[in-house]
């Protein structure tokens, strides 16, 4: 079987180097076939994650091309795509780097034991996270519920160096039948907000690794200062380079590491910032119910609000809260959103709309070009109070004077909101041109009034929150 050709079943790795899989079958001298498939799993992204995805393949598939390789396209039923194509091409093997959410951790131990039961082998990879979730362990054997002992838990560990990328990988004398991907049409619930946020998507290895050099040349010295500012480039932007893999998360640890080691004043901080990722991913793994349930279950007896039509208003950008609203239209703009005011609009929705996180955590899945699966979840459960280092109950954000400490001179507010600026820029007026046209918003309509004054909602959350601590306390 050692010279049997080997099946590369691509996911969210999209990058040559630093990719331990494919360094591992480049150094096999076999025949490499690398495959994407569009699965029930990859069918059932939101759009702007689908979209985005659809990008980063076709990036993946030209970088592919330069080693003397190419990217296969098949659609259907993982298991049942892999085992034809190892029919057809005679494969002895299928490789691929692991993913940890449920579903796809269901999916995976079937195609495994499917494959080595027809004697195929089946090997999974790491590669998307610096350690895997297993390996870091309390003193007690049991996972970190806390982020702060997390991070020091792993801080002083060693990580591995990035891998060179191949030069090249070994092709079959005659390549499988393949999809073409633009007929996949990944873009489609997209509609005219595409051409919007394309302006503002990085998109390929070679983006993401531009991306970490300015960064750590420059902005990384305030990054724990200024992080918070959304009016400035403060950030790297990685999120959506790690997101798809086209960047490797032991990449962006050196980076950061060396950064440090010169002195650099937020690298400590930027690497803090990749650990909680990693956090995030800890926890999905060991509490695989944080996408859909409370994962503190001393929640579950709360009473949040179901879809309304003041998350409708949320989700349109137009709550009269301008920090909010300004956080929604970048996400429609931009396809990503200032952590900050991630922030901000969660609480906002979660505390003073007393709406379920469940809400806002799927119209992030389906507009964010950066959605990630552990890293969304954590975010709304820790908003919400429901979750892991999780805000604290009364932690109820006033967007008001978030504002005022963090966009001081109201120009993120401008940049967004046509309606507040005396003369709108193109990426407020481009929000009109983002949204569906069904929803009917021009320009030219006033800005509206405030759905609920502020300390009301802040008190309406407190005595919510203040009931369900009784009925917890007597059961």
């Amino acid at each position: 079987m050692a010279d049997t050709p080997l099946i590369l079943w691509v996911r969210r790795d999209l990058r040559l180097s630093d990719n331990p899989m494919l360094a591992q079958a480049a150094a096999s001298g076999r025949v490499v076939i690398p495959v994407f498939i569009l699965d029930a799993e990859t069918e059932a992204l939101g759009a702007a994650a689908k979209w985005r995805l659809g990008l980063g393949l076709a990036a993946f598939a030209r970088a592919l091309e330069g080693i003397g390789s190419r990217l296969i396209f098949r659609r259907g039923d993982a298991l049942a795509v892999l085992q034809g194509l190892v029919a057809d091409t005679g494969a002895g093997a299928v490789h691929w780097a692991r993913l940890y959410d449920a579903e796809a951790k269901a999916r995976d131990t079937g195609v495994k034991a499917s494959l080595r039961s027809a004697g195929v082998e089946a090997v999974s990879h790491a590669g998307h996270l610096l350690f895997e979730p297993w390996t870091v362990e309390t003193g007690q054997g049991g996972y970190y519920k806390v982020y702060s002992p997390f991070w020091r838990a792993v801080k002083d560990r060693d990580v591995s160096a990035p891998m060179p990328a191949p030069t090249r990988l070994r092709a079959p004398d005659v390549w499988p039948a393949s999809d073409a991907l633009e007929d996949w049409q990944m873009g489609h619930a997209m509609r005219r907000g595409a051409s919007v946020v394309a302006a503002h998507v990085g998109v390929g290895e070679a983006v993401a690794q531009a991306r970490l050099t300015a960064f750590l040349n420059g902005p990384v010295d305030g990054y724990k200062e200024r992080r918070d500012l959304p009016y400035v480039e403060a950030t790297s932007r990685l999120s959506e380079n790690l997101t798809y893999g086209e960047i490797g998360p032991r990449m962006v640890w050196h980076g950061g590491m060396r950064a440090m080691i010169e002195g650099r004043a937020g690298a400590e901080h930027f690497l803090k910032e990749l650990v909680w990722r990693e956090f995030a991913y800890h926890l999905l793994h060991h509490t695989p119910h944080i996408t859909t349930r409370n994962w503190r279950e001393e929640w579950d007896g709360f009473d949040w609000r179901g879809d309304n039509a003041d998350a409708e208003r949320w989700r349109r950008g137009m709550t009269g809260e301008p920090f909010v609203d300004a956080a929604m239209r970048e996400m429609y703009v931009t396809g990503t959103m200032h952590n900050r005011a991630r922030m901000i609009a969660a609480s906002y929705l979660t505390k003073h709309l007393l709406t379920d996180w469940r809400v806002g955590q799927q119209w992030f899945a389906d507009c964010l070009t950066d959605w990630d699966p552990a890293a969304n979840a954590m975010g709304w459960q820790w908003a919400a109070g429901s979750g892991p280092d999780a805000a604290l109950y009364f932690r109820v954000f006033n967007p008001e004077t978030q504002a005022e400490k963090f966009d001081p001179k109201a120009a993120y507010r401008h940049r967004f909101i046509a309606e507040l600026a005396r003369v709108p820029g193109r990426d407020a007026l481009s929000y009109f041109d983002a949204v569906p046209k069904a929803w009917g918003l021009s320009a030219g309509k006033a800005y509206p009034k405030r759905m609920i004054e502020l300390a009301e909602g802040r008190k309406r959350a407190l005595e919510a929150y203040s009931v369900r601590n009784s009925a917890a306390a007597e059961t």
